[in-house]
């Protein structure tokens, strides 16, 4: 305090804003105000000493006392520079605290005040004072090292500091900390507790830096990667342009002649106008600018005028269809029917075709034939499983990723606005949460809506009317109806063996060969062979899986022809099949039944054709009960139990009067327990397994039937009857039992199939007992409402 020792008793006060000034800290000011000036020029003849204290009010221009705090710092002038605008510039030295005690007016308008200066104090414990000492030091040196800028002379001149007060001083004048804080921390004189306020701000400050620091090393890394790009593209640019090779990337004005030549219509050329507008003033290396880029890019590809040139010519169609598939006759003129509809026309504008059938039987070879016949390009998009909308519609520009739905994109591949589009599996659509995407279809196959189709991507319309769409589908049931009206069903049925035979032959062993590399003169492949891989290693409605039977057999032969060399012809005799295509899978079922009573064959009809059902049947003690297994559906539950109530009232016309209903319970088993059945056209059959099991009478197994019963004894129509008399000529039946009414589905047998059985056609259960029970007595109209 040499400094102080004697100064004088009255000085002058220079009120300042928004800082405060601490010991042994210089600071520039810059004064302004006519009486800090006056002030100013007082302090030169006291030593140029004066008193530097903070306002409480800011915006005071001329502060009062009581505007003022009570503690400021006594401090000496340095220098002092004029300006030309009247402003003195100073820089001033803290030397202590000051502790005001009252104020004197001057005359010339300064305060001056009375007071005395305020030394440091400290707690007289060195072990604490150092502890926290070495903790500010530490702290003060963290904080530096994550400022900005080089800051290695500061960190060094706070190494060498080894006075807490003077640290504290230091510390507070240049953290950043409020007017308040500030102030706090010079009106505390214990040094300990300074330090351990500042400790206190110093780790909150600390904190804030950290998060600013991994804010600016992120964007600081960005920017360094985004300039290195930039870089390396005017690097490549130059690279490409020395060689004479194309850039890679197109400019905005490649874009937009691109899509002038894409002749796109007004709505969607103003749409790529405005999208240009914006790329223009982007910079390339901007996550828009891609966007926009890709954007324009689609709307630039589709082909929004080209069209291939579609001719309809029914008689050369016809012969495509013959040449790419055997069989078939009903879908074949079906589809000549529809092409003669509109080649009178000339419009191909009408109802949308859908081929149903079980998996095999050619539906989307169907489609491909249909777009040869009419010069038209053929695309295929399956929908199998889709279950977002925006697969169908395309998702929003807003998505990360987002891209066009599949329609638009099978446009794009395709390359022509008039193509053929198959639509496969479009009974596998299914709905959840994010849509259903059934409900898109409806606008892409009507022809009132596809006009102006509008993809969420593309977002501008886009006109399929002249897209020719053909659908596919296994099944019809799942098929929404609205849906299902804006089609035309064309029911494509499974194959017989004597189709599958031509087909093998005409088609799937001739293509085989040369897939295979192997000579039609190294095998001997007879009809047996074929029949026998098509009845016990297949079991199928299509050709699907007897081609990839054939494959594997023409594999085996390929390894022969190698190991052995093609010496002798290769013997493909049916008994040599056990060699190529291991053990038979499938076995005729009708050869594994035991002919007894309760035991029946049906017919049933599956997404994959046709096939045989076995109902059995069989009696014990117990208490009029009835159970049924084998995974039955309502319907068919529903049915047994008509059956069982048919044989009771029945009872009379055959002899089993002495059978106890009452004392015995009677369960009925349908085979295949893992498979769910249901319908109604197992009714006959179940009457039939009843009435044989009470009878104790066995049904011939080569018999086969189906029908829907009533309680009156009627039998009602069924759906499926060319499938199921497929399936009992492939499974060796000789009889089969149809309601009278399905007489008519006959027509659509196959020939081969109907020349192998014998039909009888019913309208009451008793017709049928008597062809399935020949031997009971059976009386007439013995049914009589339960």
């Amino acid at each position: 305090m040499a400094t102080t020792a004697h100064m004088p008793a009255v000085l002058p006060v220079l009120p300042i804003r928004n800082t405060v000034l601490f010991p042994a800290i210089s600071m520039p000011l810059v004064v302004g105000r006519g009486r800090s000036i006056r002030a100013l020029e007082e302090a030169e003849g006291a030593d140029n000493l004066i008193i530097i204290v903070a306002q409480r009010l800011l915006t005071a221009g001329d502060p009062d006392p009581g505007d003022l705090y009570q503690v400021g710092t006594l401090c000496k002038i340095e220098s002092v520079v004029s300006s030309e605008a009247g402003a003195k510039q100073i820089v001033v030295t803290g030397l202590s605290r000051y502790r005001l005690a009252e104020f004197t007016p001057d005359p010339r308008g300064f305060l001056s005040t009375r007071g005395e200066p305020v030394a440091d104090i400290h707690s007289g414990d060195p072990i604490r004072n150092e502890a926290l000492f070495n903790n500010l030091k530490e702290l003060t040196r963290e904080i530096l090292e994550l400022l900005p800028g080089s800051m290695e002379p500061l960190i060094r001149l706070v190494e060498q500091v080894d006075d807490s007060g003077y640290l504290t001083n230091v510390c507070a004048a240049y953290l950043n900390l409020t007017l308040t804080q500030k102030q706090e921390l010079l009106e505390t004189v214990l040094v300990e507790q300074r330090m351990e306020m500042l400790l206190s701000y110093m780790r909150k400050e600390r904190e804030v830096l950290n998060v600013q620091r991994e804010i600016r090393d992120k964007m600081s890394e960005r920017i360094n990667k985004a300039q290195r790009e930039a870089l390396l593209r005017e690097q490549l640019r130059t690279i490409r342009s020395e060689l004479g090779e194309a850039a890679e990337e197109e400019t905005a004005d490649d874009l937009q002649q691109k899509i002038r030549e894409a002749q796109l219509p007004e709505d969607a050329m103003k749409q790529a106008q405005d999208e240009l507008n914006r790329i223009k003033n982007l910079p390339s290396a901007s996550a828009e600018y891609h966007v926009i880029r890709t954007y324009l890019e689609w709307l630039a590809s589709l082909p929004w005028t080209k069209r291939t040139e579609s001719r309809i010519d029914v008689p050369r169609a016809r012969v495509i269809l013959d040449e790419d598939h055997y069989g078939l006759e009903n879908v074949k003129r079906r589809i000549t029917q529809f092409l003669s509809v509109a080649k009178l026309k000339n419009d191909l504008h009408g109802p949308i075709l859908c081929l149903v059938g079980p998996p095999g039987v050619g539906k989307t070879s169907v489609g491909a034939s249909i777009a040869r016949a009419l010069g038209r390009k053929f695309i295929r998009t399956s929908l199998g499983g889709v279950r977002d909308e925006a697969e169908i519609r395309g998702h929003r520009r807003t998505y990360v990723g987002a891209m066009p739905g599949r329609i638009v994109q099978s446009i794009k591949r395709v390359g022509t606005k008039n193509p053929l589009m198959m639509l496969d599996e479009i009974d596998k659509l299914r709905a959840d949460f994010h849509g259903d995407p059934s409900a898109a279809m409806l606008e892409v196959l009507d022809p009132e809506q596809n006009k102006s189709f509008t993809d969420h991507y593309l977002d501008v319309p886009f006109d399929l009317s002249d897209v020719f769409f053909i659908c596919t589908a296994n099944v019809i049931d799942p098929i929404p109806p609205a849906l299902r009206d804006r089609m035309e069903i064309i029911e494509m049925n499974g194959y017989t063996s004597q189709e599958k035979l031509h087909i093998a032959k005409r088609y799937l062993i001739p293509r085989l060969l040369q897939e295979h590399g192997i000579k039609p003169e190294w095998i001997s492949l007879p009809e047996e062979t074929i029949e026998r891989i098509a009845s016990h290693y297949t079991r199928e409605a299509g050709v699907r899986e007897l081609n990839r039977k054939i494959a594997a057999l023409f594999r085996a032969v390929a390894e022969e022809v190698i190991l052995h060399g093609p010496t002798t012809q290769i013997s493909l005799a049916p008994d040599q099949l056990r060699k190529f295509l291991g053990p038979e899978r499938f076995f005729p079922e009708l050869a594994e039944r035991v002919i007894k009573p309760g035991v029946t064959t049906g017919l049933a009809w599956t997404p994959q054709g046709g096939d045989l059902l076995f109902v059995e049947a069989t009696a014990m003690p117990g208490r009029g009960n009835l159970t049924l297994t084998g995974q039955l559906g309502d319907v068919m539950k529903e049915s047994a139990q008509i059956a069982l109530s048919i044989a009771r009232t029945s009872s009379a016309g055959f002899d089993y009067r002495s059978f106890d209903f009452s004392t015995h319970d009677i369960h009925v088993h349908v085979p295949a327990g893992a498979i769910p059945k249901d319908g109604p056209s197992a009714g006959v059959t179940i009457l039939v397994s009843l009435v044989s099991l009470l009878l104790g009478r066995s049904v011939e197994s080569k018999i086969g039937m189906t029908g829907e019963i009533t309680l009156r004894g009627a039998i009602l129509p069924v759906g499926g009857i060319k499938e199921k008399v497929i399936a009992a000529a492939r499974g060796g039946l000789s009889t089969v039992i149809l309601p009278k009414k399905n007489e008519q589905d006959l027509v659509d047998v196959p020939q081969d199939a109907r020349n192998q059985l014998k039909f009888v056609f019913v309208e009451t259960v008793d017709e049928v007992l008597k062809e399935a029970l020949p031997d009971s007595h059976v009386e007439e109209a013995t049914v009589s409402a339960a």
